[in-house]
């Protein structure tokens, strides 16, 4: 569960919210069904979006009622929008918020829309994306879906949701994508809670309200999105008085490739709320940090000798180099008793160190290994960074001969083949929040 997660309650249910940043600037984040606390929280190319966000506005993100961790709904219940808008007000509220600019995404869009509209005063500004005032077809909507296709996709979220069957819509056709989708799937909420928001979906028109709608709006959208199509945001553009629509070439950001993508859209929307264009961050890219320690180094000090202890200790460095050169790590430095290194993916990071586990086995050396994916700054031929200060803490909290990695590096590397015993959750010394820690089966 996401850290810091506060509830509001919203009528007879409890609304799920999260608060990031302190700028004065306050941004609503109303979701779509995929989008949920946990998601954002534990997955790290969201968890960088929202970061971007939070650099210049406090983000208040919640999950929609019946998904995520807010209240589940009764079977064949869907919330409407006006449900949905009350959710919206109450976490504000909650937050403390008076005022905010809400981003709308896929049927979060609409609610964010008639939000702007119903209360004016409170919505300062709107952002959508991936999103649109109709999904039907009509003789005056010719690029809708037709009854038929919305039955078909019924029937396909029955049968298939949670193994990533909106994959495709972010054209993703690989096993990794589905698998990374699906998980969304699963966190989101049940098959039927995913066709009750379909159908939904499929009953809204909101295109009365659009001319109604007096905030000031910006709309990203991509040309070849295969779910929203690009004449909806069209219509939104044509309709909202004061609005800016930015066609984007291509398919839109994916769940799997948005660490590369995502920064443009938050540049958007920061230029756009701010009138600032950000500064270029190249320094900042996303990591997986590795760090080794010598179990009982104090012990064999005493035993070996400084000189023996110095010969064994440069020994282990050298292997432990090979393996992290083998296995297209970057070695950074040395640790006293351990290294850090970084490596580009996660799965690669767990084959070097079992490599160095086995490797200081042999030479009658015991060690432990930590491991972390987060966002790390660049610093000349070093690395610095919460991510860095995370993995130094989880490889402390190894036992010997353990691997011990964190739910993030866990959820990257599913479907690898990677198996692992859960640790539990711990606080970390001198980082917030409780953490998930598993080690890898050997």
């Amino acid at each position: 569960m996401p850290d810091d997660v506060r509830y509001a309650k919203s009528g007879d249910y409890h609304i799920a919210y999260d608060v990031i940043g302190d700028a004065p600037l306050d941004i609503v984040h109303v979701p779509g069904i995929l989008t949920t606390l946990e998601a954002q929280t534990t997955y790290p190319p969201l968890a960088r979006f929202y970061e971007s966000l939070a650099g210049f506005a406090r983000v208040i993100r919640l999950d929609k009622r019946g998904t995520g961790l807010s209240d589940r709904l009764p079977s064949g219940v869907t919330p409407t929008v006006e449900e949905r808008i009350d959710d919206v007000r109450a976490v504000m509220d909650a937050a403390g918020s008076s005022s905010a600019a809400l981003i709308g995404v896929a049927d979060g869009g609409p609610v964010a829309m008639v939000f702007a509209a119903t209360y004016p005063h409170r919505a300062r500004a709107l952002v959508l994306n991936a999103t649109g005032a109709r999904v039907s077809w009509a003789p005056d909507y010719p690029w809708g879906r037709s009854p038929e296709d919305g039955e078909r996709r019924a029937d396909l979220f029955l049968r298939e949701w949670g193994s990533g069957v909106l994959a495709p819509g972010f054209g993703l056709a690989d096993d990794e994508g589905r698998r990374v989708i699906g998980r969304l799937e699963r966190l989101a909420g049940t098959p039927s809670a995913a066709v009750g928001n379909l159908r939904a979906l499929d009953a809204m028109d909101i295109r009365d309200v659009l001319p109604t709608i007096s905030a000031p709006t910006l709309i990203v959208h991509h040309t070849d999105h295969p779910l929203w199509p690009i004449e909806g945001a069209r219509y939104l553009a044509e309709h909202i008085p004061n609005a800016r629509l930015v066609e984007l070439p291509g398919q839109p950001e994916t769940f799997v490739d948005s660490v590369v993508h995502q920064p443009r859209l938050a540049g958007l929307i920061e230029e756009f709320l701010t009138g600032q264009r950000p500064v270029p961050d190249s320094d900042r890219v996303l990591k997986t940090v590795l760090f080794t320690d010598i179990v009982g180094s104090t012990d064999q000090v005493a035993t070996l000798g400084d000189r023996r202890w110095k010969q064994l200790l440069d020994a282990h460095d050298e292997a432990v180099r090979r393996a992290i050169e083998r296995a297209g790590g970057e070695w950074i430095n040395t640790t006293g008793d351990g290294v850090f290194a970084v490596f580009d993916g996660p799965a690669r990071a767990i084959h070097c160190a079992e490599s160095i586990v086995v490797d200081a086995e042999r030479a009658r050396t015991v060690v432990r290994v930590g491991i972390h994916t987060g966002e790390c700054e660049r610093r000349a031929a070093d690395y610095a960074g919460i991510a860095v200060h995370i993995g130094a803490r989880v490889v402390a909290a190894a036992a010997p001969r353990e691997i011990l990695v964190t739910g993030t590096v866990r959820d990257l590397v599913a479907g690898s083949g990677i198996n692992f015993i859960d640790r539990g959750r711990t606080s970390l010394k001198g980082v917030p929040g409780e953490w998930e820690l598993l080690a890898v089966s050997r």
